[in-house]
């Protein structure tokens, strides 16, 4: 009788990263002058005052998400030195899809000439990228996938209330991507996720397609006071329990690339954190809020910047509608 040989574990890791912003860059000037033809005031000083944000890019009419997440996906496999045929799992995080079906993933699967691999959506907001990175992790641990193209695209920009000055400032398009490979060597360390849908109402589009009309509200509300007060609390919940659960301390952090949704947030999990600011990646000021493209959007630029380097210790955090939250605890 063969002895049972024990399986040697399976991880998975980041081998590349991608991202993409449309060229059209729309600076708080810009939009303060567009906003005061519609007779709403607000100016560059009230909006990097509130949120740190200063300029934030925009997709022309008629750019789909699929087609910022083609162009981070190629960078990406690129990075990774990994061609389309190499990707066995397709997974985009997005709450602006092409289509109501089927997913942005198939379509950015069909424009990227790939075939027959698992291609599906996650819809999680501004935690859409934490989400997704986590179940092709799991997909990878279980030998269901080996190498995975996990992708946050988003044109925020068509859901935005133009005329309500406290949410169209905030938000920006863009993509970002990462090919996830097997390994046997941990990368990703530990993933936490969680959700209340008590708090549906104070972050969502309350509107969708019926009988071929809009019904409900298909724009953008917040209740940005009840926003911040949730998120600083769970995201330093989630955090230390991925550190726990990777049997790791807060001083193990290289470096803290949150949700980019208000510099205030930001700043105040890191403090919670005992982390020093220049710890913190933060591309809000020239990004704005990108909801799922956000994380790796500034992964992405902090490691081509040359200030992220392989082998240091990442903590991912997002936070968005639903009420959605996660972190991810890696090892580049």
């Amino acid at each position: 009788m063969t002895p049972h040989t024990p399986a040697t574990p399976r991880y998975s890791r980041i081998v590349g990263t991608g991202s993409m912003l449309p060229p059209r860059r729309v600076t708080n000037a810009d939009m303060a002058a567009d906003l005061a033809r519609r007779g709403i005031d607000t100016s560059d000083e009230w909006i990097v005052a509130r949120t740190g944000i200063h300029a934030r890019h925009f997709a022309e009419p008629g750019v789909p998400a699929s087609d910022l997440a083609v162009v981070a996906a190629r960078q990406a496999l690129e990075a990774a030195g990994c061609g389309p045929e190499g990707i066995d799992l397709i997974i985009v995080a997005t709450s602006t899809p092409d289509m109501v079906f089927p997913s942005t993933a198939c379509i950015v699967q069909a424009k990227l000439g790939i075939q027959g691999c698992p291609a599906f959506d996650v819809q999680a907001v501004c935690s859409g990228f934490v989400y997704a990175l986590t179940v092709a992790d799991a997909m990878i641990r279980a030998g269901s996938a080996s190498r995975a193209l996990v992708i946050g695209a988003e044109v925020f920009s068509r859901l935005l209330d133009f005329n309500d000055r406290t949410t169209c400032v905030l938000f920006g398009d863009g993509a970002g991507a990462v090919v996830l490979e097997a390994s046997e060597c941990p990368g990703l360390l530990a993933t936490d996720l969680h959700a209340d849908g008590r708090h549906v109402g104070i972050l969502c589009v309350p509107g969708h397609v019926s009988g071929g009309q809009v019904s409900g509200h298909p724009l953008l509300q917040m209740d940005g006071q009840a926003v911040f007060k949730l998120a600083v609390g769970v995201l330093e919940q989630a955090a230390r329990r991925v550190l726990a659960k990777a049997g790791r301390e807060e001083s193990d952090i290289d470096w803290l690339i949150p949700h980019q949704a208000n510099i205030r947030i930001m700043q105040g999990t890191a403090r919670k954190l005992r982390m020093p600011l220049d710890k913190l990646i933060v591309t809000v000021d020239e990004h704005g809020n990108t909801s799922a493209a956000s994380i790796p959007l500034a992964l992405d630029v902090a490691l081509r910047s040359g200030r992220i380097q392989r082998g240091d210790t990442l903590l991912l955090e997002g936070v968005g509608g639903g009420f959605t939250w996660g972190a991810v605890l890696l090892d580049l």
